[in-house]
């Protein structure tokens, strides 16, 4: 439970005792503060869910990539935006802005039509991208004309696949539909029994000098070989923990297609040796131990924080997937501690060392045009950064030697004086609503009042806080987000409840429960 929706609880509790000993003008002042909000939330959200419409064709249910500040819509989808739509649509049922019979007709026209989508036989998995308003796999890419090459994504098809047990189990009228789609999806198909983590994803016909790993070989080509099928597999593994394609290993964990122990083969961080000086920074860590596999429990310190990284050091990637499974409840002494302190460290890096004034980094839509990876770098994995502005600014570190006294494994390089032109994005802060609720409404308002950032459709998606330059767009991803975080916000964490019930709770939750991470505050 969020600190806004506890703080609720207690102030209506104490309001209503203190009745008949306080002035009657003590109560109604705290209530309306905290109606004020709730106003706030569900604007937003009513906002934000009319701009998933606009983005929804209303013949066949798919909502689009994008849409932009003219009222075009992409003609492209990718399961990741259908099962956006799908989760906000339950969350906007369950905050008030639809019926139940308005929110079934639309779930049923959108489940309906996954349906009827090509898709991959031997495995029940979606192709990465169809137009949404006729239904194909897409051969051409709409933007520019060149050839797109069908390929199956373990990450997207785990948010599909989330939003169809969510209709499941929220739109009882839709339950077998939705599970039958849901169940023919084997998520088995991309784990890696030899390195125990799940591939990024399969190509069934390759483009010209991928680097890809066909089944009959460990190793990577760049064009098949005589015999092969001229398909195969990314040959990189999702292998680090903090990240959204997480939400893909709990649904196969839950559905028994991925053994448990799959949890424990991923990194916190990488091992602290010279053999790994490339990533971006030495971590601090133990062993341990965890139903037989090894585990070491890794650490970066960024700003007097021990903090397990993601990746890239950006928000979606290390608090989209607790929109829908209660992680920090879960595994207390690991979730539980790492998410408030990732928050903290994007608070910190935005406002204090940085400076922008401003907080919320992650992917989204540059301003400058395009889209682009953003984020803190120091509580990232990757070594190149996703880097909190324009111009990339990054810190390094470097890598000490495993022997005191050794020259490092890798050089420290000058800290940068200072940054450039940071680029801040809405949904990040909707992440954070159920770590520093009222840190993330504080900064949305200032984002709402410094720049032209805010429109009938909910929040754009970007804003360059040095220029004031806005990207005019509304992205289905980032908007699924926002409406994921206001419906838990507002309703006491249904779409949580959706997802995470039965199964899922019974395999993951153990998981979760018996480990430990060695993040916390530096001594």
């Amino acid at each position: 439970m969020s600190r806004i929706r506890l703080s609720i609880i207690l102030v209506l509790t104490l309001s209503l005792s203190l009745l008949a000993i306080a002035p009657a003008s003590t109560a109604p002042r705290r209530s309306q503060d905290h109606r004020r909000t709730s106003g706030v939330l569900h604007r937003y959200a009513e906002d934000t869910y009319r701009s998933m419409v606009a983005m929804t064709n209303k013949r066949t249910g798919l909502t689009a990539d994008n849409l932009s500040a003219d009222g075009e819509c992409s003609e492209y989808t990718s399961p990741t935006n259908i099962g956006a739509y799908l989760w906000s649509t339950l969350a906007a049922r369950d905050v008030g802005l639809l019926s139940r019979r308005q929110a079934r007709r639309r779930l049923a026209r959108t489940v309906d039509t996954v349906g009827q989508l090509e898709r991959h036989e031997p495995s029940g998995q979606f192709y990465n991208w169809y137009d949404p308003a006729t239904r194909e796999k897409l051969t051409t890419w709409p933007v520019d004309g060149n050839p797109v090459y069908p390929f199956l994504s373990s990450v997207d098809n785990g948010w599909l696949a989330a939003g169809l047990r969510m209709v499941a189990r929220g739109a009882p009228a839709l339950r077998r539909p939705a599970l039958r789609l849901y169940r023919s999806m084997d998520f088995g198909f991309y784990y890696d029994p030899q390195v125990g983590q799940i591939r990024g994803g399969y190509w069934t016909e390759l483009p010209p000098n991928q680097v890809y790993a066909p089944q009959v070989s460990g190793g990577c080509e760049t064009s098949p070989a005589e015999g092969d099928t001229g398909e195969g597999w990314t040959c990189h593994h999702y292998g680090s923990l903090n990240t959204e394609p997480r939400i893909a290993s709990y649904i196969g964990i839950a559905k028994g297609e991925i053994p448990p122990e799959h949890y424990f083969k991923t990194f916190r961080t990488f091992p602290s040796t010279c053999d790994w000086g490339w990533q971006e920074a030495k971590p601090a860590g133990v062993n341990r131990s965890y139903m037989g596999v090894d585990v070491f429990e890794g650490h970066y310190t960024y700003r007097g924080m021990d903090i397990v990284p993601s990746w890239g050091g950006s928000m979606f990637e290390a608090l989209m997937v607790p929109l829908l499974v209660p992680e920090e409840q879960w595994g207390p002494r690991s979730w539980g501690v790492n998410h408030p302190l990732y928050v903290r460290a994007q608070i910190k890096h935005g406002l204090n060392e940085a400076g922008y004034g401003y907080w919320g980094f992650s992917p989204s839509n540059n301003p400058a045009g395009g889209y682009r990876e953003y984020g803190v770098d120091q509580i990232g994995l990757n070594p190149d950064g996703y880097s909190s502005d324009q111009e990339r600014t990054v810190v390094d570190r470097g890598f000490a030697s495993d022997t005191p006294g050794e020259p490092p494994c890798r050089e420290a390089q000058p800290k940068p004086d200072s940054y450039g032109h940071g680029v801040v994005t809405p949904h990040a802060a909707f992440l954070a609503l159920d770590y520093k609720p009222n840190r993330a409404l504080r900064n949305l308002r200032r984002l709402r009042r410094d720049f032209d950032l805010y429109s009938a459709h909910g929040f754009y998606d970007a804003v360059d806080v040095v220029s004031g330059q806005v990207s005019r767009y509304w992205l289905a991803l980032d908007q699924g987000m926002i409406m994921a975080a206001l419906g838990n916000e507002l309703t006491d964490d249904h779409l949580q409840s959706y997802f995470a019930r039965g199964r899922v709770r019974r395999a993951v939750k153990p998981l979760l429960k018996m480990e430990r991470f060695t993040a916390g505050y530096a001594r």
